[in-house]
């Protein structure tokens, strides 16, 4: 199997030498390092010729690197039901400049990247209809940024005053915003049950 990927990394790194950067195989997968700007050639490539033949999009995901100028990667997951193999199709992405849509492929990206766009903020060009999937319309930020804050900006509860849903800015108390991470089973000044078996348990 390895071989196998490994060829078939070369096959697509030779066909498209300015846009896939390089590849490598990890856990029997193999993943592509891509350039946005052959996106939709390379998608092609991979569902119609015929030494790859990936005709299933199964996913398309998100990951933040807020260190990195181009904090994203978006992550194209597809499935080769013929060669009983998959393949990982990896580019780097920033919130501002938009990547193609590969809609027009894969007619399943439609909903795959406007959860991206929802929870990462990552711009599609060419989409048919993106917008939010995930959050309400007038939500504000994208909640899988990794600086995205843990309460949010707003909470939602149900007005029975004005018999509709209403947004609030979210209130905590500074007590719990002063998170204890202490473990119960290291600093608890208490005995946890079983515990008092310890002290006059018998060495063997």
């Amino acid at each position: 199997m390895s071989k196998a990927l490994r060829q078939l990394g070369e096959l697509i790194q030779s066909a498209f030498s300015d846009t896939v950067d390089g590849f490598h195989i990890a856990k029997g997968e193999l993943t592509v390092e891509a350039g946005p700007d052959r996106l939709v050639e390379l998608m092609t490539f991979l569902r119609d010729n015929s030494e790859c033949r990936f005709r299933i999009l199964v996913d398309v995901c998100g990951v933040d690197y807020p260190e990195r100028p181009k904090r994203f990667d978006v992550v194209y997951h597809l499935l080769s039901m013929h060669l009983n193999q998959r393949i990982r199709v990896k580019l780097k992405a920033d919130d501002e400049t938009p990547i193609p849509s590969v809609t027009g492929v894969f007619p399943s990206a439609n909903w795959f990247e406007r959860e991206v766009w929802d929870m990462f903020g990552v711009l599609f060009s060419g989409h048919p209809d993106l917008r939010r999937i995930l959050t309400d319309y007038g939500f504000q930020g994208h909640p899988l940024r990794k600086d995205f804050p843990l309460t949010g900006f707003v909470e939602v509860r149900y007005s029975e005053e004005l018999k509709r849903v209403v947004y609030e800015p979210v209130q905590l108390g500074q007590e719990f915003r002063e998170f204890d991470f202490l473990s119960p089973w290291e600093g608890a000044e208490y005995i946890l049950p079983g515990d008092e078996k310890a002290d006059t348990a018998e060495p063997s």
